[in-house]
């Protein structure tokens, strides 16, 4: 989050997972708990592996010995699903030291490799997440089928198994009340939106993920080429309608972005959604130059550091959903206002 990447004024960032099952072992949904010990065992193996070494270090967590804030927190910076968390009895997971690389463990599948990069790049985070696949198929057997390619816990996921997402802020096309139709057509072309954290999740903030839905049938390559070219149309669009709204409705657009940043940077408690959405205001306005001297990093940790569980580890104790609105609201004016002088 601290960090920027290609077309970093609209896309987040990009997202490769990987779907993997261990063919000697049964599939999660029908696991014991032997089961789940030899899986985590043999990944873990694998991971401390000097091939694996060279290319990633990794720690790895055991869920059963997180308390549920520190699952949520990792939950909440994208590097383990909700899924995972609530999977405490069998589930683990395994995060590189800079953070760009997770792999789960023992969630609807056996393994989810997972690559995050800022801002829009799709060949980087794969070729980095098919590395450490190669790696760790050179140390355990896949499940695979020579038809059906990997072979996975939901049809959905199998023959390639990557899911390929980006991660977009598209308050112009939400604001000229266009996003229904992108997101309708998008979904023609074989690809789906989710929200801030995947399925099911609301698009709060403005924050889209648009990933794709085919797996099989389709190689890496046509997956990859499909979301890149789709995911340039709609940055397309994203600017066209963020030009229009400064040309006809300058004086509103700016008056929603400086109330949003009056708020931010003075409000004494906020909750969660609405502190979503002042910031993706606030983003906006540094993005078109309507605010000078706030990096627009800052929006971007904000966009984490303010979730419950965050806020919660930075305070060292649980906190009433009262209190972390109080204490949410005092992060980001602090955070904002350090930001600023600098």
């Amino acid at each position: 989050m601290k960090e920027t990447g290609p077309e970093s004024d609209i896309v987040i960032s990009t997202r490769i997972r990987l779907a993997r099952n261990l063919s000697k072992y049964p599939f999660p949904s029908l696991m014991t708990d032997s089961v789940a010990e030899g899986v985590i065992e043999d990944i873990r193996k694998a991971l401390s592996s000097p091939e694996m070494q060279n290319v990633k270090k990794f720690e790895l967590f055991r869920c059963r010995d997180l308390s549920d804030v520190e699952r949520q927190v990792f939950v909440e910076k994208h590097l383990i699903s909700p899924g995972l968390a609530e999977q405490v009895r069998h589930s683990a997971f395994a995060v590189s030291k800079d953070e760009t690389v997770s792999i789960m463990i023992n969630e609807e599948d056996h393994l989810r490799i997972q690559c995050i990069f800022p801002g829009f790049q799709v060949r980087e985070a794969w070729k980095l997440a098919n590395q450490i696949d190669d790696v760790l198929e050179s140390k355990v057997d896949y499940a695979f089928h020579e038809q059906y390619g990997y072979m996975t816990s939901c049809p959905t996921n199998a023959g390639t198994g990557i899911r390929a997402s980006v991660m977009m802020h598209l308050p112009g096309l939400v604001l000229t009340n266009q996003i229904n139709r992108i997101l309708s057509a998008i979904s023609k072309v074989g690809l789906v939106v989710r929200g801030l954290y995947g399925e099911g999740s609301d698009a709060t903030g403005n924050l889209f993920q648009v990933s794709n839905q085919i797996t099989l049938g389709l190689s890496e390559e046509d997956i990859l080429g499909n979301l890149q070219a789709v995911v340039n149309q709609i940055l397309e669009h994203e600017r066209s309608a963020r030009n229009h709204l400064l040309k006809e409705n300058r004086e509103a657009l700016e008056d929603r972005i400086w109330r949003s940043y009056g708020i931010l940077t003075n409000a004494r408690k906020i909750e969660s959604k609405e502190a979503m959405q002042r910031i993706s205001d606030v983003k906006l306005g540094i993005d078109l130059g309507a605010i000078k001297g706030v990096p627009a990093g800052i929006l971007r940790e904000l966009m984490v550091m303010t979730r419950p569980a965050f806020l919660q580890r930075l305070t060292g104790k649980e906190l009433a959903p009262g209190e972390r609105d109080w204490r949410r609201a005092a992060i980001i004016r602090d955070h904002m206002q350090t930001n600023a002088k600098q």
